[in-house]
């Protein structure tokens, strides 16, 4: 645990829409002022701050007049093009000109490919060593398809958190963390089994999507990248400052493991999966002991993918446990699975276990 308690620099800060828009869809500006006002304390102090936030989508829903999310992308769309304004025009308010607000919208396509995603890193970067910038990300929503959305900002926040390699993701919700069964605050997550999991429950709010299911996975990924994660009540006094101070008595610290390098958190949660491949025990041994994937060890292949994409591997209980970049086609490799010719599917450079 004394290895957490440091001087976290860069930290990623995901705020829910839950915070920032009351019942009516209105902008909760008490909120958003103290928020900001911890925000600008930080920076001040030297710290490099990243926002995820959400409520672009719920804040064109009151500007509509929509009470309820609505079921369409192209209205889902419309209301995220007419929000997304007045979200930016809040945090520069509330930042009072000691800081600027840079907007930055993302899609899967912008982790996807490998050119987009290192000049997305690039871009945040030189915005945070600006010394006096805060980026404020969101999922690109008045643009996106089905194909290419996120669809919840807390897989997003650990995604950009592992992007730029941050210190720490605070996920900001109107909850105070994980609760056990009796309603206790679970505090610190060292492994998330099966019984973490169960604990969670969709959210059925009418303005948000996720809920704690979504918070998890994001905290999985986060965990996997060797990132600390907290899940904390975002109306609680200075709740920001608290957590950095002490992250294990703040709502729930899930407790990173040992960080993947930077290519292999990009091959692990920086890209959709093409594909699945199916390999027998031999092949899973071989690639657990850091081997390539030779196609006498594939047993089905599905997806329609191409060389160079990346797939996902999975043993014969359909277990995922890696994720690489595939030397062959689905059409080539369905030719050549379970042959002796032993040709190379992935190479070991180019796989990462999960």
């Amino acid at each position: 645990m004394k290895q957490l308690l440091k001087d976290y620099k860069r930290i990623v800060i995901k705020i829910g829409s839950s915070l920032f828009c009351t019942q009516g869809q209105e902008l909760d500006l008490v909120l958003i002022a103290k928020i900001a006002a911890q925000i600008s304390l930080l920076v001040k102090g030297g710290r490099e701050i990243v926002i995820v936030s959400s409520g672009a989508i719920a804040l064109g829903m009151h500007k509509l007049g929509l009470r309820e999310r609505p079921k369409g992308l192209d209205m889902l769309s419309a209301s995220a093009a007419i929000g997304q304004n007045e979200l930016m025009n809040a945090y520069s308010r509330f930042f009072g000109g000691r800081l600027h607000a840079a907007q930055i919208l993302l899609t899967w396509e912008d982790f996807d490919d490998r050119k987009r995603y290192l000049n997305a890193k690039a871009t945040l970067l030189a915005l945070l060593n600006l010394g006096n910038v805060v980026p404020i990300i969101n999922e690109n929503d008045s643009i996106s398809t089905e194909e290419i959305r996120f669809g919840d900002n807390d897989n997003l926040s650990a995604r950009v958190a592992g992007l730029i390699s941050a210190d720490l993701l605070i996920m900001l919700s109107d909850v105070d963390g994980l609760l056990d069964r009796d309603k206790k605050v679970i505090r610190v997550v060292d492994e998330i089994t099966p019984q973490i999991k169960a604990l969670a429950c969709p959210t059925q709010k009418k303005t948000c999507v996720g809920g704690m299911v979504t918070k998890i996975e994001a905290a999985r990924i986060a965990m996997d990248s060797g990132i600390p994660c907290v899940i904390a009540n975002g109306s609680r006094e200075d709740i920001i400052l608290s957590v950095i101070k002490e992250p294990e008595k703040q709502g729930t610290l899930f407790v990173p493991k040992k960080g993947l390098a930077a290519k292999q958190r990009w091959l692990a949660f920086g890209t959709k999966s093409k594909g699945r491949i199916i390999v027998d025990e031999g092949a899973k041994r071989a690639l657990l002991n850091k081997k390539s994937l030779l196609s006498v060890g594939v047993v089905a292949v599905e997806g329609d993918f191409l060389a160079g994409d990346i797939v996902s591997v999975r043993d014969k209980q359909d277990c995922e446990f890696g994720r690489g970049r595939v030397g062959l086609s689905g059409k080539d490799l369905n030719k050549a699975k379970g042959s002796r010719s032993d040709r190379e599917v992935i190479h070991r450079d180019n796989i990462v276990i999960l």
